[in-house]
């Protein structure tokens, strides 16, 4: 085929597109809100606790830190966990949500050797509950705490 007949063909195809094919983009401005209880730690940087946006809460990562003292608990992993779940739970009820709404979530864990029990823990808040995870073994945490757990989820009906 000659490259005359190969340029008129291309041409009439994107000239098809342009007529079959149409694109709008419109430009959306999400309803977004902080949320912040004082039964999970305050963030401690230019954060929130979570943000709520069209209906989905995102939390900012938990680490095992007491909400009163702002201390990492003592303990070993399955300690430390059962603390961040105890802050997801807090950080989600303020937002109106709770663990049966997560949708998502992102467990960062010191030592990937801890995976079994901290996953035992946490199968125990969520129960039949399965969200889609990711589990991911990092260089450390913020006070060297041993696991950190962000979610997300989707509003209850109110």
């Amino acid at each position: 085929m000659k490259r005359s007949a190969i340029a008129g063909i291309m041409t009439a195809v994107a000239a098809t597109l342009a007529v079959t094919t149409s694109c709008t983009i419109r430009q959306v401005r999400p309803t977004m809100q902080s949320v912040h209880t004082d039964n999970a730690p305050a963030a401690i940087g230019p954060y929130s606790q979570a943000m709520v946006a069209n209906g989905f809460v995102f939390t900012a990562g938990q680490v095992p830190f007491d909400p009163q003292t702002m201390q990492l608990v003592d303990g070993d992993i399955a300690a430390q966990t059962e603390q961040v779940m105890r802050n997801l739970q807090a950080i989600l009820q303020q937002a109106g949500a709770d663990l049966s709404t997560v949708v998502k979530t992102t467990v960062f864990l010191q030592d990937m050797n801890d995976f079994a029990a901290m996953n035992e823990v946490y199968a125990r808040y969520f129960g039949d509950h399965k969200p889609a995870r990711s589990t991911v073994q990092v260089a450390r945490l913020p006070r060297d705490a041993q696991v950190e757990i962000e979610v997300v989820a989707v509003l209850l009906d109110r």
